[in-house]
Formats: structure tokens, C-alpha cells, sequence
């Protein structure tokens, strides 16, 4: 049975981040900041200034570098679906036909 896990993924490529969001911390794969608005917890598009902190006002990029003090990077879970045995599309399609 699959398990899950708690990540981290890039707001703007999603490539898994496994290392601490610092403040001038990029993405490995993208180069996009992770310490800005976007890959926050509390950035809610439907909250006042776009945030559901008590801020006095709009930070603008969403997806820039900011050092506001709020900062809490969003983990999303997932499903575990790590498997045992590597198989192709082609040996799939025809595991459903084999008696």
C-alpha cells in the first residue's frame, strides 16, 4: 500500500526542493526564488493583499525575492508511488491481456 510524504516543490517548476528555504535561496533546476510570495503558505489570491497575514500592504511581485517576515514555505503530500519493478508503457499495455 502506498504511503505519503510532506514536500516542498519550486512555485515555478516544480522540482522537489530538499534543502532549507533561506532567504537567498534559489531553485536548483529554474533559478526562480523560493523566499518570495508564491511559494508561501499563507498567499491566498482570494485575501486581502493577496495574503493571509496581517500585512499594511501589497507586495508586488508575487514571485520575486521578499524578506517579509511571515515567510513559510508551502508543503504540499503526496503519494509515495515508488515501485519495485521498472516498466515500460509498452509492457503495461500488455500485462492487461495476459491470462
Amino acid at each position: 500500500m502506498p504511503g505519503f510524504r510532506s514536500v516542498v516543490r519550486c512555485h515555478r517548476c516544480g522540482n522537489l526542493v530538499t534543502t532549507v528555504i533561506l532567504v537567498n535561496t534559489a531553485c536548483a533546476k529554474c533559478g526562480a526564488s523560493l523566499h518570495c510570495c508564491a511559494q508561501c503558505e499563507s498567499f491566498d489570491p482570494g485575501a486581502r493583499y493577496e495574503c493571509m497575514q496581517p500585512i499594511t500592504s501589497r507586495v508586488t511581485p508575487k514571485d520575486a525575492f521578499t524578506t517579509c517576515q511571515h515567510f513559510e514555505a508551502r508543503s504540499t503530500v503526496e503519494r509515495e508511488t515508488g515501485s519495485v519493478k521498472q516498466t515500460t508503457a509498452r509492457s503495461a499495455f500488455d500485462d492487461l491481456f495476459r491470462n
